[in-house]
């Protein structure tokens, strides 16, 4: 292998971790993986690459939320079958997960080709401002709304959080959770439904756009790299969200605030 291939395998390896660290946490994993390709000289990274490493988050969150992921299908087969109001409550978050994810799946649809013609690095720091901006409002709210008391107007606000973070700069993990905090929930139902919601939404993005990644010329001369990055992005995934969750238990989303404005004024300054 040429040194050409083991620096490229560097570069997507540390573009896999950049994603796998931001995807979990409020600062727009989207707009760092812009920044970071445009750092490590590789330029806009292609369709075939997102959905990689997307699918690479997704499976980490999946294996994150296997036992919540089983109890809510299988209980929501239970109700569907039985109308047994025992298994209620998870039946109707599954339908809340599902009315939240058509905002960001219809705007997706409609918006996707304007919005990343016309994304730069002054709109993503202008968005991670944005961020900043709601994460401080919300740093200290208590909501008190668990998984039970989650309503329509809720999952729809949610949803429309979600449907914001199309635009690079705009944290998906941050919008979900600003907005779930926003509307009342306690912060361990804002995590579960926030990511929850991410589920769909990445999937779909996934089966939709399987068949560029089949159809992707250059996969089997970029197959080693894409591994890399799919590893790194897998793994960082995992303990990033783990990281995420401590912070906020602790009370620290304030420390992301921070961060987001940092960054912002170092795109305006430096790009």
């Amino acid at each position: 292998m040429g040194e050409i291939d083991i620096i490229l395998i560097i570069k997507m390896i540390l573009i896999g971790l950049v994603q796998g660290f931001t995807e979990p946490i409020p600062v727009s994993s989207s707009g760092h993986v812009m920044i970071a390709s445009e750092i490590l000289g590789l330029g806009e990274q292609g369709f075939t690459f997102a959905i990689l490493t997307n699918t690479a988050s997704l499976i980490a969150i999946l294996y994150i939320y296997k036992q919540d992921i089983v109890r809510l299908a299988s209980n929501s087969i239970l109700y569907a079958r039985t109308k047994n109001r025992r298994y209620l409550s998870d039946f109707r978050f599954v339908c809340f997960i599902v009315l939240a994810t058509i905002p960001a799946g219809v705007l997706g649809i409609l918006l996707n080709d304007y919005i990343a013609e016309n994304v730069s690095m002054t709109v993503i720091a202008i968005m991670l401002f944005v961020t900043g901006i709601a994460l401080w409002f919300i740093r200290n709210m208590k909501g008190h709304k668990g998984e039970r008391d989650i309503t329509i107007k809720d999952a729809l606000i949610v949803g429309l959080g979600q449907a914001a973070a199309l635009t690079p700069g705009i944290s998906r993990s941050g919008a979900t959770i600003i907005s779930s905090i926003a509307v009342g929930m306690k912060q361990d139902t804002a995590l579960r439904f926030s990511f929850m919601l991410y589920i769909p939404v990445s999937l779909g993005g996934v089966i939709l756009g399987f068949s560029d990644f089949i159809n992707e010329p250059n996969k089997a001369d970029l197959a080693i790299p894409y591994l890399a990055a799919f590893i790194a992005t897998l793994f960082m995934t995992y303990f990033a969200f783990k990281w995420f969750v401590g912070i906020m238990k602790n009370g620290k989303l304030i420390y992301f605030t921070y961060y987001c404005f940092a960054i912002g004024i170092l795109l305006l300054v430096f790009f």
